[in-house]
């Protein structure tokens, strides 16, 4: 009476209808047109999109993308390439699909050589196609320079199971889990790999982006009218920064000119670690606001510099061990004779290991900040959880010593070697949200979309004509 079993023809296609429900139709059709237009690129006959082209669109460089474009394209065997169906399934298990799927779809991809075994060898490939990505760093050129946040990721990491036929222990789900959440900027990277480049661009090709690009240098030369400035160089660039793939955004630094860089604690790479935390429009710029090699190591002048700049700070310590670490104040480094501040806080390590604990609920003793208290109970100094004397991270006020315990705060461990440790660095930076620039741009802005009616309807694909009226 017929096959019992569906063939894998058959049930690639049911798997293809039911992961199509998972788009509204005007996605679905951006989708369909997205594939025609890669496939077309690829000389495939319009069938497949090509590795080359796949590669080239999402821009995942090394094996990562290897490994991304055959995950893929394993419905259909990946022959030709990747093909509607393929794109269709892969996007609704990845970007739609349940936190299980999600995180089993992104362990199966770190899994580079695809050998069932997620070892040491297979992340410190993925996190080298992080620095190609993400930094535009060939990894050739990172292992020259001894760059290392490999090292301190990968510190991060515990392997403890067991595979037949591989030597060594790899990484269970469950570690692989343990290590994203310590790592929250990778885990947005690895799991936005098939979001768009462009992303508020969509599904829109090149030359739509080249379209826009064109319209904001037009835009600029209003905004000049207006007497707007410092917006017009900037506005394209912010507005793709905004609507970029989260994961892949790193802080733009701000520090004077006469401070030697070889001294900041805050490199690239430990922005985009600490980023992780944020929301997307928390990681656009940073400014440094204190270092005490340039400031001195002064609480006062500390004080000084930090009320006056923004009221969301990252404070970043190096010990006299050489550890660094340090904390997110969410709120302004204020006088107070308790604990402050809110759930957006968080403790982060950088270096041996790269870590960022976020608060359990567990209390409210998230920051603190005492200023010539004379009970020994309010001890004076800045910190972070726990309890007084006993804090997840402490600097007194004198600015020469310090210390941090295990937190429930946080469920963070000591973040120094040793419970007490003496700083060596002290930085704070300033999270610089969009603030008067963006209320200037905003009051000009509908006036220039009135002269541009004629391309309304191409805006509103990028969701900016809308966002005018």
């Amino acid at each position: 009476m017929g096959n019992s079993q569906a063939s894998p023809a058959s049930a690639s296609s049911s798997r293809f209808v039911m992961a199509s429900r998972a788009f509204p139709k005007q996605e679905l059709d951006g989708l369909r047109e997205l594939f025609a237009s890669l496939a077309a690129q690829s000389r495939t006959g319009g069938r497949a999109i090509s590795r080359p082209v796949f590669l080239e669109y999402y821009q995942v460089r090394g094996r990562l993308g290897d490994r991304l474009f055959q995950l893929v394209a394993k419905e259909s065997g990946g022959s030709d390439g990747v093909t509607f169906e393929d794109l269709i399934i892969s996007k609704a298990t990845y970007g739609r699909g349940t936190r299980d799927e999600v995180d089993e779809f992104i362990y199966q991809l770190c899994d580079v050589t695809g050998d069932g075994a997620l070892t040491r060898s297979d992340l410190e490939s993925v996190l080298a196609s992080v620095h190609e990505t993400v930094f535009a760093i060939k990894k050739e050129a990172v292992e020259v320079s001894n760059n290392r946040p490999f090292e301190e990721f990968l510190n991060s990491a515990v392997f403890s199971k067991d595979v037949e036929g591989v030597s060594g222990k790899s990484m269970s789900l469950s570690d692989f889990r343990n290590w994203c959440t310590l790592l929250p900027s990778l885990r947005k990277f690895l799991g936005n790999l098939l979001m768009p480049p462009d992303s508020g661009l969509s599904y829109s090709c090149n030359s739509l982006y080249a379209y826009i690009s064109s319209i904001f240098i037009s835009i600029g030369a209003v905004l000049m009218e207006y007497n707007v400035h410092d917006i017009s160089c900037h506005a394209f660039d912010d507005f793709i920064s905004f609507v970029g793939r989260p994961g892949f955004e790193v802080p733009l630094l701000h520090y004077p000119e006469n401070i030697c860089t070889d001294t900041l604690l805050l490199n690239k790479e430990y922005a985009w670690h600490i980023g992780g935390g944020f929301s997307q429009h928390e990681v656009q710029e940073w400014k440094l606001l204190y270092h005490s090699s340039l400031h001195g190591q002064s609480f006062n002048t500390f004080l000084g510099k930090v009320t006056n700049g923004d009221a969301q700070t990252v404070l970043i310590v190096k010990d006299t061990e050489g550890s660094i670490y340090g904390g997110y104040a969410s709120q302004p480094w204020e006088r107070h004779s308790d604990f402050y501040g809110d759930m957006k806080t968080f403790l982060f390590k950088c270096y041996p290991q790269a870590s960022i604990f976020r608060p359990t609920g567990a209390n409210k003793n998230l920051q603190w900040c005492a200023v010539n208290f004379s009970s020994e109970n309010i001890p004076n100094g800045i910190g972070f959880g726990g309890q007084p004397h006993h804090f997840g991270l402490f600097l007194s006020a004198n600015f020469d010593q310090g210390h941090s315990f295990t937190c429930s705060t946080f469920t963070s461990p000591p973040l120094s070697k040793t419970n007490r440790f003496r700083p060596e660095v002290i930085e704070c930076w300033g999270i610089q949200m969009r603030g008067a620039q963006d209320e200037k741009l905003e009051l000009v802005k509908g006036t220039v979309l009135e002269r541009f009616k004629e391309d309304r309807n191409m805006l509103k694909m990028v969701g900016l004509a809308n966002a005018s009226d």
